[in-house]
């Protein structure tokens, strides 16, 4: 699988090719690039879709710092100079909406849309901390195994969860959760945690933007949705219905749609 040496960095992508424009697809915490695998089937035949894993995730390498969403959006920054697909349709989830709201106010010369899904603007809230730390704190000394019945409750909505024709996929994802490098993704989730809010950004984002969020999530709620939606102006919020946190797992076909209308967009 291919690799990219950036930004200090050894980052972990996969790109279908081809001649259409180009969809970069960015992960949320504690998961990897294939979460969007149900977008990059819909799309492939006709974009070149992209998608990459943050450092410390997936198959990326562990660096010792750089966990901070400036250098996580610097990094995607790098790899889409690097694979010369600028100026591309970013789509975020959650982290990785972190990274695209940083990337379109900042490098618009990057971007063409942005569809920013179950993500929000604001630093981690305080009452929010103690759990998280904890939480990491055994993942890291123990074992992914051990939080990830607590976790996963975080990371997918009841619908999902309590739908027994889907509780294979499920099952997949805990593993798949289990699987992060220890020490990886202790640093991940530290620079979550400790992440400073961007809502000053967001009046600076001059482009078509799609806002999708679960009825489900307890990560990111609603209501931090349509505080995006309210501070970038045309911006259009869904919410997506039966959906937690992992919208583009849980209800891909909502989550396909709203990429589809955004990307759309740019045209108009």
């Amino acid at each position: 699988m291919p690799h990219a040496e950036l930004n200090g960095a050894r980052i972990h992508y996969t790109d279908t090719g081809g001649v259409g424009a180009a969809i970069v697809l960015s992960h949320g915490l504690l998961f990897s690039g294939e979460m969007f695998e149900a977008q990059v089937a819909h799309f492939k035949d006709r974009f070149r879709v992209i998608t990459f894993d943050h450092r410390g995730q997936g198959q990326s390498g562990v660096t010792p710092d750089g966990y901070d969403m400036e250098t996580l959006a610097e990094d995607a920054a790098a790899l889409i100079e690097h694979l010369g697909v600028g100026p591309c349709h970013f789509v975020g989830l959650s982290m990785g909406g972190f990274v695209g709201m940083r990337l379109a106010a900042r490098r618009p010369d990057l971007i063409a849309t942005l569809t920013l899904l179950d993500s929000s603007a604001e630093a981690e809230p305080d009452e929010n901390k103690p759990k998280y730390r904890k939480l990491n704190f055994v993942a890291r000394w123990i074992g992914l195994w051990a939080v990830s019945k607590q976790v996963m409750p975080i990371m997918f909505g009841q619908t999902f969860l309590g739908d027994d024709a889907r509780r294979f996929e499920a099952r997949r994802w805990r593993k798949a959760l289990e699987s992060n490098d220890r020490i990886g993704i202790s640093r991940a989730v530290n620079g979550v945690i400790e992440r400073a809010g961007c809502l000053e950004l967001l009046a600076q984002i001059a482009l078509p933007v799609g806002i999708g969020v679960g009825d489900e999530d307890v990560a990111t709620v609603p209501a931090k949705a349509e505080r995006i939606c309210g501070a970038i102006e045309g911006a259009e919020l869904v919410v997506f219905q039966g959906a937690g946190h992992s919208a583009s797992i849980e209800t891909p076909d909502q989550v396909n749609e709203l990429i589809e209308q955004t990307v759309a967009r740019v045209d108009g």
